[in-house]
């Protein structure tokens, strides 16, 4: 049938040049104009696809019409609820009074009703007693009547005031109806052969390819979208927060340690040995290998010392100190346990272990701070990690048993707990996030130490960012730092930050077997 109507359009159009109205249309196998709105969109399909061709334009014209509803079809069979009253009672002083119960019975429930107050209304009907009669002899049911015109014409002459009370009384309902007219387009023909979309061997043969009719190519028609790889958004958000780390000076740190020893990942940052995070309920251990091989003799019996008996202006935790505890391999709970390897190797600077030169590799040249008075080795650095760490927790919206920390230390003479906060300010506004908060809190190797939260919009709530404080000079000069030196560090989550980017409020969904292929597919990249 399709092609039929496009044909007759198109007739019509070789006839007439312009159609001014698609409802004076017939569409072939029927036998009354194309009126409903049915039929219109039967004829803008075959319209629109003779446009794609250039074949012929059009004009779209709306139009606003009325139907009966359900109700209002059966009052245009027996009239209105009001005339229905009026015919079943009695003409004043010529019968019974009807009572109420009794209209009832007559006419129904909802018609009497309904129909007993227009009655009213109209002077039809009044009291006897306490029944009711007809008042009027004659009347005449304006609202069939006007039922049968927006049933013919689809509108009213009356009015809008008469037609919105029908539409409140809901006997009819608004229609939006639409039809067009039509002009010759620059590619009109009267026939409906549709143009070539490929040029094949056969017509090459031929030679017919010479005569065909092709269709028009859409240079602005999008592709098919590709199937290769996608970034994950963490790989993402991961490479945005390197990317400011590096514009802010600091050096990546190695991080391909996923296992650590209890010494590297806990003694040497001042963890007590009987902290709970280091029971098994909170840590990882290996069963194969259990221990590592023993750190630096010196070092390992500083550390030892500071925790057991003091040190440093500390008297320690005064508590046994385990060789087996301090040996035990597990898989690292931070990646601070990168940054105690990389500041020990900066303080060997200090204590001329190494030469200066082996440490330019992470203190980019560094000078002595600015009002030192003498040069005693140690070059101030800035130094950031990203990677994997692994705690024994139980999962929920927020949380994972393996997930990305963020690690930064920044180390130099004089710092304080003001610039470390102006410092996380400034980070946070580079990745987006204005909305930031500092809480007071505790870390064995920080003192003072600070939580870090972020405003969460579609948890509607503030969540944990990260932890960061100042390390404590019990973790600092055993490894031979000068006692002037201070050093910031901080562990921020990376999953946190990227729900809050992409506006995911469970993590599960954004890593695990709940991730959407789609979604990360189409995930936009992430400008801070």
């Amino acid at each position: 049938m399709a092609e039929a109507l496009q044909k007759l359009i198109l007739d019509e159009l070789d006839k007439k040049t312009v159609i001014d109205d698609t409802r004076s249309l017939i569409i072939p196998g029927q036998s009354t104009p194309a009126a409903s709105s049915e039929d219109q969109i039967t004829i803008l399909g075959a319209l629109n696809s003779l446009l794609s061709r250039e074949m012929i334009e059009y004009e779209t014209h709306e139009v606003i019409s009325h139907a009966p509803t359900s109700e209002g079809s059966q009052i245009l069979q027996d009239g209105s609820h009001e005339a229905r009253v009026w015919s079943v009672l009695p003409l004043k002083g010529s019968g019974t009074p009807v009572s109420p119960a009794q209209l009832k019975t007559k006419v129904g429930d909802e018609t009497a009703k309904v129909g007993q107050g227009r009655a009213f209304k109209n002077g039809w009907v009044g009291k006897e007693g306490d029944g009711l009669v007809k008042i009027a002899s004659e009347i005449r049911d304006a609202t069939q009547e006007d039922l049968k015109e927006i049933l013919k014409t689809g509108t009213l002459a009356a009015g809008e005031k008469v037609l919105a009370d029908l539409r409140k009384r809901k006997l009819v309902v608004q229609k939006k109806g639409q039809w067009f007219t039509v002009k010759k387009g620059v590619n009109f023909s009267t026939s409906t052969a549709k143009p070539e979309t490929d040029l094949t061997v056969d017509m090459l043969t031929s030679g017919s390819w010479k005569t065909a009719t092709y269709k028009k190519y859409n240079f602005e028609a999008e592709g098919i979208p590709t199937s290769g790889g996608a970034l994950h958004p963490l790989l993402k958000v991961r490479e945005e927060f390197r990317n400011i780390f590096l514009e802010m000076g600091f050096a990546e740190m190695p991080t391909s340690s996923f296992v650590e020893s209890g010494f590297w990942c806990f003694d040497a940052l001042f963890v007590p040995q009987q902290h709970p995070a280091r029971d098994m309920q909170d840590t990882f251990y290996l069963s194969d290998p259990k221990t590592s091989l023993p750190p630096n003799p010196e070092y390992y019996n500083r550390v030892s010392k500071t925790h057991e008996h003091g040190g440093y202006g500390s008297i320690g935790y005064r508590a046994p100190w385990s060789d087996e505890e301090s040996s035990k391999l597990l898989l690292r709970t931070h990646t601070t346990a990168s940054s105690a390897h990389m500041l020990y190797k900066l303080a060997a600077a200090c204590r001329g272990e190494i030469s200066k030169d082996d440490s330019a590799e992470f203190t980019h040249g560094a000078r002595p701070t600015s009002g030192s008075d003498q040069d005693d080795g140690f070059r101030p650095a800035k130094l950031f990690s990203i990677d994997r760490v692994f705690r024994n927790e139980t999962m929920d919206a927020t949380h994972l048993a393996e997930f990305h920390q963020v690690e930064g230390v920044v180390a130099d003479r004089g710092l304080t707990l003001a610039d470390l906060i102006g410092f996380m300010r400034v980070f946070f506004k580079k990745m987006g996030i204005e909305q930031v908060r500092f809480k007071p809190a505790y870390n064995p190797y920080t003192e003072p130490s600070l939580e870090i939260f972020a405003f969460h919009p579609q948890l509607k709530k503030w969540v944990e960012v990260g932890n960061s404080g100042m390390f404590r000079p019990e973790m600092l000069e055993p490894m031979g730092f000068p006692k002037d030196v201070r050093v910031h560090g901080w562990g921020l989550s990376l999953e946190r930050p990227t729900m809050i980017r992409y506006g995911i409020n469970n993590i599960r969904t954004l890593v695990g077997h709940k991730v959407s292929i789609e979604g990360i597919e189409n995930s936009p990249a992430v400008l801070f």
